[in-house]
C-alpha cells in the first residue's frame, strides 16, 4: 500500500512539474488591439490551437445604456446579450510549418460589426500584425497592429 501511495505521489509531481515547465509560446501574451480601447489575451488551448479573448476594455459599459458592452451586432440574436469582456474573438490558429513567426487556419471575430473572417497573426516582437480577410478572397481585408500590453 505504502509503495502504491509513493508511485502515486511521483506520479502526480511529474505531472505537475511538467505542466509548470511548459515554456509558452511568443504568442502567448495579452496584446492591446490597435486603437488601444481593448487587451486581447492570446492563450492555447487543449486541441492545441491559440485563441485570444477580450481581457479589457478602456470603457467597459456602454455610453447609451450604462451597462457592460454586449455583442450587440452578432448575427445570432440570441447571441447579442453576450458580454464583450471574455469574448472570443481569434479562434483555431496555428504556428506555421515553414515560419515559427506567422499563425495561420484561424478565425478573427470583430464584435464591431459582428462579421467573422478568416485570418492570419504575424508576431514580430512587441508587435503582432493580425491581417482578417474575406475567406474566399484574401486581398480582400485589412491588416491591423497588436502592440504588447504586459
Amino acid at each position: 500500500m505504502t509503495k502504491q501511495i509513493i508511485t502515486l505521489a511521483a506520479l502526480l509531481l511529474f505531472s505537475i512539474t511538467t505542466f509548470a515547465q511548459r515554456e509558452k509560446n511568443q504568442i502567448e501574451k495579452v496584446w492591446y488591439n490597435q486603437e488601444k480601447t481593448s487587451k486581447i489575451e492570446v492563450y492555447l488551448a487543449k486541441d492545441g490551437k491559440y485563441y485570444g479573448k477580450v481581457v479589457w476594455l478602456d470603457k467597459l459599459n456602454d455610453e447609451k445604456t450604462g451597462k457592460p458592452k454586449t455583442d450587440k451586432e452578432n448575427p445570432e440574436e440570441s447571441l447579442r446579450a453576450t458580454p464583450i469582456m471574455g469574448i472570443l474573438i481569434l479562434k483555431g490558429f496555428s504556428v506555421d510549418a515553414e515560419d515559427k513567426n506567422l499563425y495561420t487556419g484561424g478565425t478573427v471575430y470583430d464584435p464591431k460589426n459582428g462579421k467573422t473572417y478568416c485570418g492570419k497573426l504575424t508576431y514580430k516582437g512587441k508587435t503582432v500584425d493580425l491581417r482578417g480577410f474575406i475567406c474566399s478572397a484574401s486581398f480582400l481585408g485589412r491588416t491591423s497592429t497588436w502592440t504588447l500590453a504586459e
